[in-house]
């Protein structure tokens, strides 16, 4: 039996990749996996069932450094995006097989075209859920107060825009106040959507306390922008209660937060001057209110002026008009008084005739009623004398000067008195 070696099958293997399949090929594929190292770029490519999302396919593939340091920037320079896992690209590759190494798809160019396809796609999706869910115009529909000095900023603290932020809306040439309040967060690489979600949830637990946020970045690489392209960013952002200022610092089309957010600006420097001019805006309608207040009342001062002093020169000719008509109505009032008093005189004096007359014979018949009365009494009076009684053959006997009307008041050896018309007589009770 002949045998060969290990080296040797593998080498048979080769030659025949390398003849069956001489030349390279353009695949549509999606990353499953991407690491560097030393310069290289390793790659786990994979294909998924549309219908399932299950894995149907799966191969390694490699980059080496020199061609990885040419299509690595370019990539970024056209689509705004690294390579990550999860999206889809569309690449060169030529098989290889290497006796000590095994297999592999060596990647030897990259068309974005496909991966700014993907992406685009995957943005109108998530526009129009925004859209289906009536929220994607949600924040512009918030008013950015005239006054609005109080800044919730989410933005890294070591950036260089928000550096730049701070120290133009500080320093700002009107002399302007603001409170700036930082919520550090995530601002590029791994991590941006998940970090600025939490930095606008703490927002939001004191939202009170501020009158707008500005998300803020600069300085930061053109690929670190598929962070400001997802779903729940947006969702956040576009149903935050307070306007939301975004300053990514980029010069691509708009990102899914710019769309959302409620005024986009193209630096984090252009959002400190936004504001610094949303804030003189304020303050030139009030100068503008005020001056037109001073104007106002000056020609109102001046006019009243002109008024008081047309009154102050009608005011003799007035005060004697009105003199002469007091004057005249206090003539007319004194002719009333001395008529309605002579009139009154008269019937005073009539009434008190009347009651002269109606006097005298009032007191004439109430002295005869009287006098009448008084007879009527003599005679009652007379009827009830004891005298005219004891002439009637009556008597009145007494015991201690009061009259006996009882027998049994009288005791043995009282001493009563019997008057009679003529005398009277005293008597001893045995």
């Amino acid at each position: 039996m002949k045998t060969i070696t290990l080296y040797e099958l593998n080498n048979l293997v080769r030659q025949t990749i390398e003849l069956g399949m001489p030349k390279a090929y353009w695949v549509e594929t999606e990353i499953a996996e991407l690491r560097e190292n030393n310069g290289h770029c390793y790659l786990e490519l994979i294909e998924k069932d549309p219908n399932y999302n299950t894995p149907v396919a799966r191969a390694s593939a490699k980059c080496w450094r020199q061609t990885w340091g040419a299509l690595k920037p370019y990539f970024e320079k056209v689509t705004g995006q690294r390579l990550t896992a999860g999206m889809k690209v569309l690449i060169e590759v030529y098989a290889q097989f290497h006796e000590a190494y095994g297999f592999s798809w060596i990647i030897s160019d990259i068309d974005p075209t496909l991966t700014l396809g993907d992406m685009a796609r995957r943005r109108k999706e998530i526009v129009r859920k925004l859209k289906e869910e009536g929220v994607f115009d949600l924040n512009k529909q918030l008013d950015l107060p005239l006054f609005t000095q109080r800044i919730a900023i989410v933005s890294s603290k070591a950036a260089a825009g928000y550096g730049d932020f701070a120290s133009q809306i500080v320093h700002n040439k009107y002399g302007y106040r603001f409170d700036l309040t930082l919520f550090p967060a995530v601002m590029q690489g791994e991590g941006i959507e998940k970090s600025i979600v939490k930095a606008l949830n703490a927002i939001n637990e004191r939202y009170e306390e501020f009158d707008c946020v500005v998300i803020i970045r600069g300085g930061g690489a053109t690929s670190d922008m598929s962070g400001f392209d997802t779903l729940e960013l947006a969702e956040n952002v576009a149903n935050f209660p307070l306007p939301v200022i975004t300053g990514i610092g980029h010069d691509r089309d708009e990102c899914i937060l710019d769309m959302v957010s409620h005024t986009r600006v193209k630096t984090p420097t252009a959002a400190a001057v936004l504001l610094v001019d949303n804030l003189h805006g304020a303050d030139t309608r009030i100068n503008e209110a005020s001056s037109r207040l001073t104007t106002m009342a000056i020609r109102k001062i001046d006019s009243e002026m002109q008024r008081t002093a047309k009154l102050s020169e009608r005011i003799p000719t007035l005060l004697t008009m009105r003199k002469q008509r007091e004057l005249a109505h206090l003539d007319v009032i004194a002719e009333r008084i001395e008529k309605h008093s002579l009139i009154a005189i008269v019937n005073a004096e009539k009434r008190v005739s009347q009651l002269e007359n109606n006097i005298s014979s009032t007191v004439e018949h109430f002295m005869t009623t009287q006098r009448h009365r008084l007879e009527l009494v003599e005679k009652r009076v007379a009827l009830l004398d004891p005298q005219t009684i004891l002439r009637r053959g009556y008597s009145i006997t007494t015991l201690n000067g009061k009259a006996l009307r009882d027998p049994s008041a009288a005791k043995t050896g009282d001493k009563i008195v019997t008057r009679l018309e003529k005398g009277k007589i005293i008597s001893t009770i045995n």
